[in-house]
């Protein structure tokens, strides 16, 4: 199965020093400590409050960033290279804020002014963040015009960092779109360029991004695996890059990556060190995530007390996340509607049309938010009882998976009581009675020495007739449910009656099957057999198939293959297996065999068994 894997894709806003310290002290991979002493060495307030902004947004703490934005933007005493700045600051605060409409307006403004003021690093910041936007033409991430334009800008004004963060995101747009090869080699030339200390978080993003492309798009977990350790190599190697969210990100990744392999404890292991991070952002996100994880994998670990654990928590952080994305959107609003009401406040030449057009906006933004919060709660409402009946399938799957084991087991206890009891029966039939009759055959031969041969004859005649009929009882009752001639004619013998209704034909192929097996191993192999050619009936729509019997002298190979119609057989998982199949798995589970089924749409199924004997 695959589980519900949420993997982090990590894409953020890149600015690299050159010769602004603005970008320098906002890059990632310079300590914080640097900044604050700037702040604490900065005598002028404006400038001061600039830095202050410069860094709550490197630790994207959005309250704060709100509120140095409020100040600055009131503050005529701020220079005017650091106006142009504090415009793509007010961009970035509305991208981290996930608002993409208003982002890209900032962004156009920043750029366009760091045109005028020729302010490279801002048109390069812009571009780069412009080119992050939504493609609403295309119903996709990032935009293929402004990437091209940033690729244009980094090779002009020669930015390494730039150039690296084109191709970066470049590979990013192709992986969006499901563009695997494509993306695949962007990302390799990303990692081709010569990278300085600075160009460190694009590496790890881009190796994050490869993880990605391989885990989710190509599907190969051990390449994913190989990309995430990578990325960890480089974390635990550059103290800059050690933030809670990039080793939270890392480790959930990899713990993905070993759930797609069925590796239930190496996942167990990474989600469990995700889960032990102290995260300094989107906690509530972060936290609700691995929540849910570790819940499925507990329940696919059949942990039930540990997954239901761990959905309670899941439920609760979900429900802070929607609170949370209702107030964010109160919040959108009102942001829409004031900006709204400022230009026309701006305009006097229309002020009468655009106060009734602001009072229209108004009403229409108090009807949306009516309707936004009413979706809301029905939205949290259907989820609530969505999580409840998944709740009641989940203890009804516990359920049903104890009945059958239990039932199972009842099985295999009457199948070993009925084969003790004919045991029994044919020991005592060929021990007691057979030895009383050849004791009474033994005391009639003291005829021979009286004057009747005829009576002789006549009684020792019935005597043997007795003593045959009670050996063939014996047998007969030793000879289990498979009749006395043993698993091969049994099959045989099904095999030619299903056959005899025209609408199948079993064939029966055996190698080195002439010497009888155990009598209850015999039952079970057959009862086995008997289940394939049932699910073969029921579901293959088949037209031939045939059972091959192989003895390999340790071994006992069962091969039953049909040309039926096939299925997808990644569908059979330890949680979705038909009763057949699971029946069928726990008969060969207690022989010590295995199974191996095989099965291709419109080509037919082969179902492989090897018993040891």
């Amino acid at each position: 199965m695959k589980i519900i894997t949420v993997l982090i894709l990590m894409i953020g806003s890149f600015c690299y020093s050159q010769n602004d310290s603005t970008y320098y002290y906002f890059d990632r991979v310079t300590p914080v400590e640097s900044i604050l002493s700037k702040i604490d060495a900065e005598k002028s307030s404006s400038l001061k409050n600039y830095f202050r902004l410069i860094y709550f947004s490197k630790l994207r703490q959005l309250d704060s960033i709100e509120k140095y934005i409020s100040i600055l933007e009131k503050d005529n005493k701020l220079p005017k290279n650091k106006k142009i700045k504090l415009l793509y600051f007010t961009a970035y605060f509305h991208r981290i804020s996930q608002n993409d409409s208003l982002s890209f307006i900032f962004h156009t403004k920043a750029l366009n002014l760091a045109k005028t003021n020729k302010d490279t690093l801002t048109i390069l910041s812009s571009l780069s963040g412009l080119a992050q936007s939504y493609d609403y033409n295309d119903d996709n991430s990032y935009r293929l015009d402004y990437l091209n334009k940033l690729e244009e800008k980094a090779k002009l004004y020669n930015s390494n960092s730039h150039k690296i963060i084109y191709s970066f995101l470049k590979g990013n747009y192709y992986l969006f779109r499901d563009e695997n090869k494509k993306a695949a080699e962007y990302y390799n030339k990303t990692l081709q360029f010569k990278f300085k200390k600075r160009d460190s978080a694009v590496l790890i993003n881009t190796l994050n991004s490869l993880g990605v492309l391989y885990e989710v798009n190509i599907e190969i977990p051990d390449s994913a695996i190989f990309f995430y350790n990578k990325k960890l190599q480089i974390i635990n190697s550059n103290k800059a890059l050690q933030y809670p969210s990039n080793y939270f990100t890392t480790y959930m990744n990899i713990g993905n990556s070993y759930l797609s392999k069925n590796d239930l404890k190496h996942a167990e292991h990474y989600y469990l060190l995700a889960d032990s991070i102290t995260l300094l952002e989107h906690t509530v996100f972060y936290k609700s995530m691995i929540k849910e994880n570790l819940s499925r994998l507990y329940a696919q670990k059949k942990n039930y007390k540990a997954a239901y654990s761990h959905l309670l928590e899941y439920n609760k952080l979900s429900d802070s996340i929607k609170l949370e994305e209702q107030r964010e959107g109160i919040a959108r609003i009102k942001e829409e509607f004031d900006n709204e009401k400022l230009r026309a406040d701006n305009l006097e030449s229309e002020a009468k049309r655009k106060q009734n057009r602001n009072l229209l906006i108004a009403a229409l933004a108090l009807l949306l938010f009516g309707g936004i919060t009413a979706f809301l709660i029905q939205k949290n409402t259907r989820r609530k009882q969505k999580l409840a009946e998944q709740e009641k399938a989940l203890e009804t799957q516990k359920l049903a998976t104890v009945l059958k084991e239990q039932e199972l087991t009842a099985i295999d206890a009457m199948i070993e009581g009925q084969e003790k009891e004919r045991q029994r029966i044919a020991n005592d039939l060929h021990d007691d009675l057979g030895g009383l009759m050849a004791t009474v055959k033994l005391h009639f031969n003291a005829l021979k020495d009286k004057n009747s041969p005829e009576l002789f004859n006549k009684t020792n005649q019935l005597i043997d007739e007795a003593y045959n009929k009670v050996r063939t009882v014996a047998h007969a009752k030793n000879s289990g449910v498979i009749a006395k001639q043993g698993l091969l004619k049994a099959v045989e013998h099904m095999a030619e009656k299903i056959s005899a209704s025209n609408k199948i034909t079993i064939d029966v192929i055996d190698h080195g099957l002439d010497d009888r097996l155990e009598n209850s191993l015999e039952l079970t192999l057959f009862r086995i057999i008997q289940e394939l050619v049932a699910n073969i009936i029921k579901h293959a729509e088949a037209s031939e198939a045939t059972i091959h019997l192989t003895n390999h002298e340790d071994t006992l190979n069962i091969m039953v293959e049909d040309n039926g119609k096939g299925f997808n057989t990644s569908q059979i998982t330890t949680k979705h297996k038909g009763m057949g199949i699971s029946s069928i798995d726990k008969r060969i589970e207690h022989l010590n065999g295995k199974m191996i089924i095989e099965s291709e749409i419109k080509k037919g199924t082969t179902i492989i068994i090897d018993i040891p004997i």
